[in-house]
């Protein structure tokens, strides 16, 4: 009896344990299921550990050589940017080349050295110049008398000492005299004998007539010397150039452009040039070629480049940024300044403790400047160059200080 009456009570706690069983599981299901959507922190998040800013001295920032750059308003340019190629300025070459014949006898210039317009670079011995300033003498000789006699008749004729026809004949003498003397002149002059040269003829030495003087045309740079002394120069056959002479103070920037972009080129126009040592200029287009180069399909576009101190030498290869659009920027940074952290751009702003790692949204680019949307404030200061050292220094684990 007492054997039944336990096997009873048991079925009845049975019952009971699983009538009270389903709610706790009810109860405790919520608290699993919370737990486990509750995401669990990854030593290896990129974010894990990081900081936002830290202090830095303004003697450790030296010593890490990092500088800094405020920003600022400015104007960002778009440019189209082709090859190119550094030229001699056309007008700015001369060929200096002799109009007579005769022999090398002096060279007082040599390749390399710089000349003045005007100065001496050879001196040619010629019997053709020699006949010439001859020539010249007589008739300036002749022109003095006859104007002379001209002068006297008129007087005469004025006190009716002389007939009308004798001073009519003498003033006849006196203009065809003063014509030959100007036609001698201007022989001279075709042969290369300037006005100063002209001028001191009747005092030179005898032995001079036979000389002609070559000048420099031009102020520039002596690059070509195509005789020696005794050279034998002038027609038949002989050579003619004697020297080339280049003003680099100017150069040309000769640009190839394609059809496509080419109606975005006009004259006027502001180009950046920059050479593979990292030499920039700024040059202005000049020319914009109307015909295409019938194997690249390219055009030929010229810019005027100002070269002072002969830095731009004919030859170099450039790259050539051409401004097609300019627009004012709210901020701009060098973009040495931007810095990419966890897939975002950001850039690290000076603070009174150090600096402050600030994620920006980037605009476009203008060369050595980027425009910033939003995320900086114009005045603010950023680190610039050798700002990757802020990168590395924010990438450690706050507990590695």
């Amino acid at each position: 009896m007492k054997r039944i009456f336990l096997l009873a009570a048991g079925i009845a706690a049975g019952i009971a344990f699983a009538v009270w069983v389903p709610g706790v599981v009810t109860t405790l299901r919520p608290v699993a299921d919370a737990k486990k959507e509750t995401p669990q922190r990854d030593a290896k998040t990129p974010s894990a550990g990081r900081r936002h800013s830290f202090a830095m001295t303004d003697e450790r920032i030296k010593l890490a050589e990092i500088e800094l750059a405020k920003a600022a308003p400015g104007d960002i340019v778009t440019r189209l940017t082709v090859p190119g190629t550094v030229v001699p300025d056309a007008d700015r070459v001369a060929h200096v080349s002799v109009k007579l014949a005769g022999t090398v006898s002096e060279l007082r210039k040599n390749i390399g050295d710089d000349v003045v317009k005007g100065e001496v670079l050879a001196v040619l011995e010629s019997r053709e110049v020699a006949d010439a300033k001859s020539e010249y003498l007589a008739a300036r000789l002749a022109n003095e008398l006859q104007q002379d006699l001209a002068n006297r008749d008129k007087v005469l004729w004025d006190g009716r000492a002389i007939p009308e026809q004798q001073h009519i004949k003498s003033r006849n003498a006196a203009a065809q005299s003063a014509m030959r003397f100007d036609i001698a002149r201007q022989k001279l002059m075709a042969l290369g004998v300037d006005e100063k040269e002209i001028s001191e003829i009747p005092r030179a030495a005898e032995g001079s007539l036979r000389q002609q003087s070559i000048r420099a045309p031009i102020s520039g740079r002596l690059v070509e010397r195509k005789v020696e002394l005794g050279t034998a120069v002038g027609r038949d056959n002989l050579e003619t150039e004697l020297f080339v002479i280049v003003d680099l103070s100017k150069v040309w920037v000769e640009l190839s452009v394609s059809s496509a972009d080419l109606p975005l080129v006009k004259e006027r126009q502001g180009v950046d040039i920059t050479a593979r040592g990292g030499q920039t200029g700024k040059a202005q287009i000049v020319f914009v070629s109307p015909l295409l180069d019938k194997e690249t399909r390219a055009a030929r576009v010229v810019a005027a480049l100002e070269n002072p101190d002969r830095a731009w030498r004919p030859g170099t290869f450039v790259t050539a940024g051409i401004a097609l659009a300019r627009k004012q920027a709210a901020v701009v940074v060098p973009a040495v300044s931007i810095q990419n952290m966890d897939g975002r751009k950001v850039v690290f702003v000076r603070t009174a403790e150090g600096f402050e790692k600030r994620d920006v949204d980037l605009g476009e680019r203008d060369g050595s400047l980027i425009e910033v949307l939003s995320g900086l404030s114009s005045g603010e200061t950023v680190a610039a160059k050798n700002s990757f050292s802020l990168k590395a220094e924010l990438s450690k684990p706050a507990d590695e200080d």
